[in-house]
């Protein structure tokens, strides 16, 4: 029992800080410490629990957005909410937890979606990309916007990218583990068009490198085909070497 006015002043300002926390306001919290890269709408609720009608970041839109914070989570020195949200077109499924500050960090397990492709041409600065994609994590990891953990599975069916040809290219997979100094995967084609088989490296800073060998196919069409030609050869088989490098 407190007994001191010292003890008896301690406690009567942590209630209040508490009780500030809890009723302080969503939008006022979100003004005071939501990251540049995200943008709510439609605000409601308190910084504990709250929702907002979307969200933005980097062109891709959740819509229906609600949010909770994890009190056990505040012993490890952070803030960090558990997140549920649904894409325009779709569906996806998962814990997603957010560090809520100037940087955008975000985490999540046992994700499972279905999501347009044309959610990330933003993302990917690719206008145009279009097809479907499906994939199944079991964890993902992002520090301030760029990959630090990703394991799981990307399938992507009826891939549209209008700067290798205007017509569908196929389907593809990539399968992600992560690694000590970033995201590593291996990347084959389904029933693409061309024949790929070849590793992308995804490091912390948002850089990518895709090395692959690709091999045209009796589908192939003939403006891929051309660019397939000019590509440096592998091989006797005609296989060529398809190098990428870039940052997200």
């Amino acid at each position: 029992m407190i007994r001191s006015p010292r003890g008896l002043l301690l406690l009567a300002v942590l209630t209040l800080v508490v009780g500030l926390i809890v009723m302080l306001p969503a939008r006022v919290a979100y003004q005071w410490l939501s990251p540049p890269q995200l943008a709510l709408s439609g605000i409601s609720g308190t910084a504990w629990r709250g929702a907002a009608d979307a969200a933005e970041t980097s062109g891709i839109v959740l819509r229906d957005i609600s949010w909770s914070v994890r009190p056990l989570q505040l012993l490890t020195g952070r803030l960090v909410y558990k997140v549920n949200g649904a894409p325009v077109s779709g569906f996806i499924e998962g814990d997603v937890f957010v560090g809520i500050g100037r940087s955008f960090d975000l985490w999540s397990e046992g994700v499972r979606a279905s999501l347009p492709l044309q959610a990330f041409a933003g993302v990917l600065n690719l206008p145009g990309l279009s097809g479907n994609s499906s994939l199944q994590f079991e964890q993902i990891e992002l520090s301030d916007g760029k990959p630090v953990k990703l394991d799981g599975v990307l399938d992507i069916a009826n891939l549209v990218a209008p700067r290798i040809t205007r017509g569908s290219i196929g389907g593809y997979r990539v399968e992600f583990f992560s690694e000590s100094d970033g995201v590593s995967a291996s990347v084959e084609d389904t029933d693409g068009v061309i024949d790929i088989a070849g590793s992308l490296q995804l490091k912390s800073d948002g850089s990518y490198q895709l090395l692959a060998q690709i091999i045209a196919k009796a589908s192939t069409p003939a403006d891929l085909r051309r660019q397939i030609e000019r590509l440096p050869p592998v091989d006797d088989r005609g296989r060529r070497e398809l190098r990428i490098e870039g940052s997200l």
